[in-house]
């Protein structure tokens, strides 16, 4: 893997060029072994939390680590275009606009001992600036490439703290062009529903049932793509203990191999639509 300046990714992309990298800030990451209409993304996987907020930081590593989607890059990696986070969302959240992407709390917990600095502030914020610059560029090109796009924008919730059942996999729509696109939501939705689990956990499905797919990410690309669809894509943590954070990786690996073939046959759905 290359370590590369925000620049340099963005000439790279801009040359189509096949390339593994890091941003040089270590933020972010990104894969492209072929130019293909999808993408996957994981803006939520990290953890990384850089040292000189640890003393002002009021939440645990394991608090943070619950609020995280730990190993949801690991279940798209196989793909050939994954870009995802590095570092944890809470020293910034990819899934904000920037003026709101710097909690001030967290979870109905103070997130800071003492407010955070300007100079740690714009520290942070370059990097979530940097992240978008390097996935508008991707997408740009992809556009010029293709009819239109397909991102897979994955993310994990805890299913424990609901007071209800609640699906396995949840899709928020709220936020695309449902006349457009409904009917394409719902083929992914039946797809998720297909997933062997282990153990025998059954993979339900449901659309804006815990959460509606209001996140940053899909709402960024969406406002400046006019033909890229965002499938914002939640699978509760039935691959871990969500309270000791031991990760079952029988189940990452079925959602992963299955994953391999499902993404590529909705790409396919949607390459036939009339959309």
């Amino acid at each position: 893997m290359l370590r590369c300046s925000i620049d340099d990714m963005i000439l790279r992309i801009n040359n189509e060029e096949c390339f593994e990298a890091v941003s040089d800030d270590y933020s972010f990451t990104i894969k492209i072994e072929e130019y293909v209409p999808y993408v996957c993304g994981a803006v939520h996987d990290g953890r990384h939390f850089r040292r000189t907020l640890w003393d002002n930081c009021l939440h645990t590593e394991y608090e943070r680590w619950y609020e995280e989607d730990p190993c949801t890059k690991q279940m798209v990696q196989s793909h050939p275009i994954v870009i995802a986070g590095c570092d944890s969302r809470f020293e910034y959240d990819l899934n904000r606009p920037e003026e709101t992407a710097i909690y001030t709390d967290a979870w109905g917990k103070q997130l800071w001992r003492t407010p955070l600095s300007e100079v740690e502030r714009e520290h942070s914020l370059q990097k979530h600036r940097n992240f978008y610059k390097v996935a508008k560029a991707l997408i740009c090109k992809l556009e010029s490439k293709f009819p239109k796009i397909l991102v897979f924008d994955m993310h994990s919730y805890n299913w424990k703290r609901w007071e209800r059942e609640v699906p396995v996999w949840n899709l928020g729509t709220s936020n695309i062009n449902n006349e457009r696109f409904g009917v394409l939501a719902e083929r992914w939705r039946e797809r998720l529903q297909t997933i062997q689990l282990p153990h025998g956990i059954p993979s339900t499905s449901k659309i804006n049932d815990t959460f509606q797919g209001n996140g940053h990410f899909l709402k960024f690309i969406t406002s400046e793509f006019d033909n890229t669809l965002v499938l914002a894509t939640e699978i509760s943590k039935i691959y871990c203990d969500e309270h000791t954070g031991i990760i079952f990786p029988e189940v990452v690996h079925a959602v992963e191999r299955q994953l391999k073939i499902l993404i590529p046959e909705m790409v396919t759905t949607f390459e036939k639509a009339d959309v």
